[in-house]
């Protein structure tokens, strides 16, 4: 496992912190997490086997806080940790607008999870693990982190020609939805992998589902196609 000081891209937080301005507004480069966070905060809601309320969720890569305050906003006790320092000054001011409250840490997650072992019920790590070089120390971070029964749920991309023709070629430069150099190919990962990784880290798995985008009607929903962006959900 790398270390959590080495575990960062600095090109992935300095992308992120260019466009941190950006975070709240459904128009901008944020708009698909905008779109998505719905059928993310249902799902998750789903997962636990019903509501939010009072439980303490950990939401890893929180970014601008859009899910977090989501969560926070369903009476979920909620702390977001992130790496890029703009984005979580972004998630603070909006915090104090919104009158929503969620505790935000500059912190990587392995070092997160040595102060705080199983202090949670719930962790999130959403569209995070594709921009980090070590999926599986966060996803053991993760483990760490939630309380045994608890749960830890991730999206992400698929490695595969489609993942590639849509999450990069159609995404970021045919409907433009996301800017150009977002993803990585090389960093996508397959569900099963994903699977693994989480089993040898002590996880259980729970639902595989996939996340798809209608172009025509510009809406995303949930199915069973994995091929491209899916979610796992996992409990200790």
């Amino acid at each position: 496992m790398q270390q959590s000081s080495s575990n960062v891209n600095p090109a992935e937080i300095d992308k992120f912190s260019a466009l941190a301005s950006k975070w709240w507004d459904p128009d901008s480069e944020f708009k698909p997490l905008h779109d998505i966070n719905p059928l993310r905060l249902q799902w998750i809601e789903e997962q636990i086997g019903g509501s939010l309320q009072g439980l303490r969720v950990l939401d890893v890569g929180c970014g601008g806080g859009i899910l977090a305050e989501s969560m926070a906003k369903k009476g979920a006790q909620v702390t977001g940790i992130d790496l890029a320092p703009k984005s979580l000054q972004v998630a603070k001011l909006h915090g104090l607008e919104s009158g929503i409250k969620v505790d935000y840490h500059c912190i990587a997650a392995e070092e997160f999870a040595a102060a705080h072992p199983e202090q949670f019920d719930v962790v999130t790590c959403m569209e995070m693990l594709e921009h980090v070089p070590s999926p599986s120390s966060i996803i053991q971070a993760c483990q760490q982190l939630v309380k045994p029964g608890g749960y830890v749920l991730f999206s992400t991309i698929n490695r595969n020609p489609k993942a590639y023709a849509l999450a990069i070629v159609a995404a970021e430069y045919v409907i433009k939805m996301v800017p150009k150099g977002t993803h990585h190919y090389e960093n996508f990962i397959k569900p099963s992998e994903l699977m693994r990784a989480a089993r040898q880290s002590g996880l259980y798995l729970q639902e595989l589902k996939g996340l798809e985008y209608n172009p025509i009607r510009k809406v995303f929903f949930l199915s069973n196609d994995t091929s491209v962006n899916y979610m796992l959900s996992t409990r200790k």
